[in-house]
């Protein structure tokens, strides 16, 4: 009697689950939903978008304000204390300015992001390798590896990797789907089906 108590459970239990996803068990780049998708990927689509004013003003003046989830805390806190030479720039804030943005990049870090592409990028990442360009992520060399250079570094409109939303239409938003995906000079990215 246990025994089929505990089967039945078990099969209730899996049924529900089942219910809850919609049964997507696909690595689904455009959408948050499925059972395999929460589990192992995170449970909302994209990276939490960027919500503070002071980063949004003193970083995205100069470059992509580039979303707290895209890296680990530990990474941030290395580029946060280099400012002095920011990527060959010396990108150096006052004291108090500094640490504000360096909280808010900490507290929204991949570490304990929630978001599918934060949890991907934490999962392709060795314990204690601490990217400083996202880029340099296992993840995204994945994600970018079928790219040809005149695509995007000998792209006169992309020039860089590191240049988001000149191809990721919504980048600003925090969502990186293949389907908002405009490359200038080539046009909308089509995933082979081979």
């Amino acid at each position: 009697m246990k025994r089929k108590l505990l089967t039945a459970s078990l099969f209730m239990l899996s049924a529900a689950m089942l219910g809850m996803s919609g049964t997507t068990f696909a690595d689904d780049d455009d959408k948050g939903g499925g059972f395999m998708s929460r589990w192992f990927g995170g449970n909302k689509p994209g990276v939490a978008p960027v919500t503070n004013p002071q980063y949004l003003e003193e970083c995205g003046s100069c470059h992509f304000p580039y979303q707290p989830g895209l890296l680990p805390a530990r990474s941030w806190t290395r580029i946060m204390a280099t400012l002095d030479n920011h990527f060959g720039e010396n990108a150096e804030l006052p004291a108090e300015d500094a640490r504000m943005i360096k909280d808010y990049l900490l507290k929204n870090s991949a570490d304990g992001s929630g978001y599918k592409r934060s949890v991907k990028i934490m999962n392709s990442l060795r314990s204690g390798d601490t990217p400083l360009r996202i880029s340099k992520t296992p993840y995204f060399l994945k994600k970018h590896g079928e790219l040809r250079p005149e695509m995007v570094v000998s792209n006169p409109k992309v020039g860089s990797f590191s240049n988001c939303s000149a191809c990721h239409t919504q980048a600003a938003k925090g969502s990186f789907s293949e389907k908002e995906i405009l490359i200038p000079n080539f046009g909308a990215w089509e995933e082979d089906d081979d």
